[in-house]
């Protein structure tokens, strides 16, 4: 006799049941798995705004009154009014839509690592699980360019020469995240990867000549501080989980020193969201035959069912995480469209916060004292580094 486990239980049910689970704790947080149906259902993000009916009113103004000049000031205030109204509510609705975004950015994000992490626990094929999620984008982009809800872009082979370097290595980051969130908790995950900024200033100043300053420097340390600490005192370290995630940092920087030193000559330049879909389709292309290399083809039910795991459970925690994948990305690359690097920044180490204390609380992972003390101090390094990398050296 089988028992039917709801989806959603921190246990991560997504072996076959068994009667044993009968005992399983009763908390069981509820997540609303809707939220990532589709990254195709973002708003439009263009604010429109009524023409003014002050003109028409100006236009009425009888040329043979002798009360002319009143008619015309009263319309040219009426005029400024409406000018000031509309400007003040496009700059609500802007505000509010960027509130929207950044909320869709937390929420894809929490929801794809709670997901991927109950797929990776189970099924200990990282490389497999990396080639699906940009499977799953790869059918987004095309689905968007098919109905035109994003312009078809018209790719030159140098553009694609360009581009490669930066599929590569955004491949090898994503694969070395899944392997990280496989053998260790998703908290110690993105405490690692608050190394980030280490691994920019190190891989800007060698291959861009970029000097950091001293307050850079200064933000550093208790980064690196932090990482080593709550390292030391991880209840899930291994080197394996823990080198990943190292790995991923690495390969994540050296993407975004790629896109400075390849892209920005290029004559034929495009926006992030075209850029993100074209890597995104290469990945998928890079990502398969390296899946069939390394692990072979064992994603089919009959793997899945000789391995006793639920087929049905896995196949559907697998795709919410793949569409909150691409969704959280591409939210992301939308917000940065919208405000300065620098917030943008700030705002990553704040989603990092809530993805580890919303995992910590989800999955009920033990944190001690001095681990936490470890990631509080990295992350505060990380905001500190948001603040000052901005600051210019002054110049004599």
């Amino acid at each position: 006799m089988q028992v039917t486990l709801s989806p959603l239980t921190p246990s991560l049910s997504l072996y076959k049941s068994r009667s044993s689970l009968s005992s399983l704790p009763s908390f069981n947080p509820i997540l609303n798995p809707s939220i990532s149906s589709s990254s195709s259902s973002f708003p439009s993000c263009t604010p429109i705004v009524s023409s003014s009916f002050s003109s028409k009113f100006i236009s009425l103004t009888p040329l043979h009154s002798s009360n002319n000049n009143t008619f015309h000031t009263k319309a040219s205030v009426t005029a400024a009014a409406d000018s000031s109204s509309s400007s003040s509510s496009s700059s609500l609705f802007k505000t509010l839509e960027l509130g929207v975004l950044f909320c869709l950015w937390f929420s894809f994000n929490i929801y794809f690592n709670i997901y991927n992490k109950q797929v990776l626990k189970v099924y200990h094929l990282p490389v497999t699980i990396t080639a699906f999620q940009f499977a799953i984008g790869t059918l987004l982009v095309t689905f968007m360019w098919g109905l035109n809800l994003y312009k078809r872009p018209k790719i030159t082979s140098s553009q694609l020469l360009a581009i490669f370097p930066l599929a590569l290595v955004h491949t090898l980051g994503n694969l070395f995240t899944n392997m990280s969130l496989g053998k260790v908790a998703v908290s110690f995950t993105h405490t690692v990867k608050s190394m980030e900024p280490f691994f920019s200033v190190l891989m800007s100043s060698m291959f861009l000549g970029e000097m950091p300053t001293a307050w850079v420097v200064a933000s550093l340390v208790p980064i690196a501080g932090g990482v080593a600490l709550a390292s030391a005192t991880e209840a899930s370290f291994n080197w394996i989980g823990f080198l990943s995630a190292m790995a991923s940092n690495l390969t994540n920087q050296s993407r975004n020193v790629l896109s400075k030193k390849l892209m920005v000559s290029k004559e034929e330049s495009m926006d992030n969201i075209t850029l993100f879909s074209i890597i995104t389709v290469m990945s998928f292309f890079l990502s398969v035959p390296l899946t069939i290399f390394m692990e072979g083809v064992k994603f089919t039910p009959a793997y899945l069912q000789s391995a006793g795991l639920d087929v049905q459970q896995v196949y559907i925690r697998s795709l919410l995480a793949a569409l909150c994948f691409h969704a959280y990305q591409q939210v992301s690359y939308m917000i940065l469209e919208r405000v300065s690097p620098v917030t943008h920044s700030v705002a990553n180490c704040v989603k990092r916060v809530i993805v580890i204390v919303s995992s910590v609380i989800f999955f009920q992972t033990p944190v001690s004292p001095i681990n936490a003390l470890g990631t509080g101090i990295a992350l505060s390094g990380v905001f500190l580094y948001s603040r000052v990398k901005g600051i210019k050296p002054k110049t004599e």
